[in-house]
């Protein structure tokens, strides 16, 4: 899921604040619940596992390639190339929708 090239970034801007994995995930959610709603309820469940996998109210920065991996290899084998994918498609809403730099 991309932004269009025309669209400025949507990101709420969190006033003396860090962003955390939880905002940016709603944020992403209500995008997908959008573009493609049969995705919403099993990425839900995936990003709210990766979420606790990481700890509750982490920071969105925390959410990175290594901490993605190892998140990913917790999982039993059969989720783990959905929770790739979830990944891949939610770090390119991050950077497309202005969540990250």
């Amino acid at each position: 899921m991309t932004a269009s090239p025309h669209v400025l970034p949507k990101a709420p801007w969190i006033v003396g604040r860090t962003p955390l994995l939880m905002h940016a995930a709603d944020d992403y959610l209500n995008e997908l619940t959008r573009q493609a709603p049969w995705l919403k309820a099993r990425r839900e469940a995936l990003l709210e596992s990766f979420d606790a996998y990481l700890g509750t109210a982490v920071p969105l920065l925390a959410c990175t390639p290594a901490s993605g991996e190892a998140w990913t290899l917790s999982l039993p084998e059969e989720e783990r190339t959905e929770a790739t994918l979830l990944l891949t498609d939610f770090q390119t809403y991050l950077r497309d929708w202005g969540w990250l730099k």
